[in-house]
């Protein structure tokens, strides 16, 4: 007999666990780089796309401009990123990567692609893309979800 799971258990708990083990393993790992996981995905996104409005930043690295202000105060503290004003409106600033913040991401990013290599041992890949793909459909569905409830 088997026994059937909620979806609640099955898909709600077992992702939010997993998401927490990731962002705790990584978290540990990347201390001696005295950055967080929030902070590095920041720097990330800031390697990827510099030069842009703090708005524009809270979207793509998908933080709310609260949590944002906060990561971007301890990482321009450390000297990673600064605040330059905008141009095109003296109310915002732009978010740039310093050459500090630059070459810590250039040392971050393959440290960090190791990492997930350890993670996903022994998952074929194959199941790895199937992964992918079922969660870049719940983020979909959730978006969707939630772009019904704000209209």
């Amino acid at each position: 007999m088997m026994i059937s799971i909620s979806k609640d258990k099955a898909i709600g708990s077992a992702s939010v666990r997993t998401s927490k083990k990731i962002s705790r393993f990584l978290n540990v790992n990347l201390k001696p780089f005295n950055i967080t996981t929030e902070q590095w995905s920041v720097l990330r996104t800031l390697s990827e796309t510099d030069h842009i409005s703090q708005k524009e930043l809270s979207e793509l690295a998908d933080k709310d401009q609260a949590t944002l202000t906060k990561i971007l105060d301890l990482l321009e503290k450390h000297q990673f990123v600064k605040r330059v004003s905008n141009p095109a409106d003296r109310r915002s600033f732009l978010i740039t990567i310093t050459d500090q913040g630059e070459a810590l991401a250039k040392k971050v990013a393959p440290f960090i692609e190791e990492i997930f290599v350890k993670i996903i041992n022994g998952i074929d890949e194959q199941s790895i893309e199937i992964y992918q793909e079922v969660l870049l459909s719940l983020e979909r569905n959730i978006d969707l979800l939630l772009d019904e409830e704000n209209n």
